[in-house]
């Protein structure tokens, strides 16, 4: 019997005391980097953020206009930046207006119409590629069938 060959998929050149210490130090300065980000991020967006929260998140309120588009001059607005909906929102108790995020059922729908069909789209590639594959196997089993009738 030849030399029995390993299940292990890591070449042994890779387990070197050198190799590891590099991809450990790789690993660590990246995790730093992304976690140095992520703490970045949060110091800017504490510090951007105004320490007053909006009425409707502490009292009961009526939506005085229904979710609608934001023109253009509401594009800028904080309101109309995360969804590009808004509505506008009267608080009872201190009788604010204000303006709040929104998300329309007509974007809705639209959004989900788009992952049907995408849905659908990769269902009918995927079905042709396993179509074709299944297809290549079987012309490979009968091409060596017919070579071993062949050689008899």
């Amino acid at each position: 019997m030849g030399r029995m060959e390993s299940d292990c998929r890591i070449p042994m050149s890779c387990l070197r005391p050198r190799i590891l210490a590099l991809h450990a130090l790789f690993w660590v300065l990246v995790s730093l980097r992304v976690f140095g980000a992520a703490l970045l991020s949060e110091e800017k967006t504490a510090v951007a953020r105004p320490v007053t929260t909006p009425c409707w998140q502490m009292e009961e309120f009526v939506v005085a206009v229904e979710c609608s588009r934001c023109n253009t001059l509401q594009s800028s607005w904080a309101a109309c930046i995360q969804t590009g909906y808004v509505e506008t929102i009267n608080c009872t108790k201190s009788n604010k207006d204000e303006y709040k995020s929104c998300r329309s059922t007509l974007m809705e729908e639209h959004l989900f119409w788009k992952f049907e069909g995408a849905t659908l789209g990769l269902t009918i590639l995927f079905a042709l590629i396993v179509v074709a594959r299944q297809r290549s196997l079987d012309r490979l089993a009968s091409e060596k069938v017919r070579r071993q009738i062949e050689s008899i």
